[in-house]
């Protein structure tokens, strides 16, 4: 009888351990809900994934948010994306693959931000299974609990420091994710390399319009001869010919014979001055004879051509 009774009361849950229990599935919630609410959400998949991407243009502001051009952009590509039936995944794959993870609003933890992520959980599962075997009733052969060396204050003194560590876990766990996040003062990819890269993407589909936009924010910050080149080759193809002569002369003032200049020059004033054109043409094939478009060039100023 004894027996069953001291069974009966192994069997409830002490209030105080039965308060410790609850404190803690608090935390876990509250960690939960804070985790999900940190996400991008919405029921619009393009917003969502441009949500989690990090403008490089901008400071502090997501591609979903900014109004720069190349944010406009990768909100097109995502778009065009999820058109061709890619998953959100597979979406940021791609421009983590082309601008790394710094692109990413929350990048994976790595580093110092993965040991805050790493450590807190052993200390904490070591710390409970200390708990554990410390906290237990000692059983006898009757079944009765036991009670410990140490009484009731022992108990008391676990359960305080068990709650502190949860809290200090917690907050370690919270903070990681922004130890290991890019600073937006200089964390974020390359503007410049992230509108080349865009432009080429969209020359291949034949968007020459919107190639030569990129690349135009891309000379904003980076006033690089090839990138104006390629700007130039793409103002051809978007059959805008006086402004690809004029970019084209811009590169021939600080290099006056390099052949892709000159080659785009001469295909430029084809257009605009045909009557300078072969002459143009002539000097990028003593330039570079041997270029991969010099065969196509001497076939255009054969006399038949």
């Amino acid at each position: 009888m004894a027996g069953a009774a001291g069974r009966a009361a192994a069997g409830r849950m002490n209030p105080r351990r039965a308060l410790t229990v609850a404190v803690l599935v608090l935390l876990a919630v509250a960690a939960g809900v804070a985790l999900l609410r940190s996400g991008p959400g919405g029921d619009d998949p393009a917003r969502s994934i441009a949500a989690g991407l990090r403008c490089p243009s901008c400071q502090g502001e997501s591609v979903a948010d900014s109004s720069s051009p190349v944010a406009a952009a990768m909100r097109q590509v995502v778009a065009d994306q999820l058109a061709q039936g890619r998953t959100p995944d597979e979406i940021r794959h791609w421009f983590t693959e082309r601008y790394g993870d710094e692109v990413l609003a929350d990048p994976p933890p790595r580093g110092p931000g993965l040991l805050l992520w790493g450590v807190p959980a052993l200390v904490l599962l070591g710390t409970g299974y200390a708990a554990v075997r410390t906290l237990r009733p000692a059983g006898g052969r009757s079944g009765v609990p036991v009670q410990r060396a140490g009484g009731p204050g022992r108990r008391t003194t676990w359960r305080l420091g068990a709650l502190g560590l949860v809290a200090m876990v917690g907050a370690v766990a919270f903070g990681a994710a922004r130890v290991d996040r890019p600073a937006d003062d200089g964390g974020s990819p390359d503007p410049a390399a992230v509108a080349v890269l865009l432009a080429r993407d969209l020359e291949q589909q034949g968007r020459y319009d919107d190639a030569a936009r990129m690349y135009r924010q891309a000379l904003e910050t980076h006033p690089a001869a090839d990138v104006r080149l390629r700007l130039a080759f793409t103002l051809v193809r978007a059959g805008a010919p006086a402004d690809a002569e004029r970019e084209a002369r811009q590169v021939l003032a600080g290099a006056p014979d390099l052949p892709e200049a000159l080659l785009v020059l001469g295909l430029a004033q084809r257009e605009t001055s045909p009557d300078r054109a072969p002459e143009t043409l002539r000097r990028f094939l003593d330039a570079a004879p041997d270029h991969p478009a010099a065969g196509e060039i001497r076939r255009l100023l054969a006399p038949d051509g």
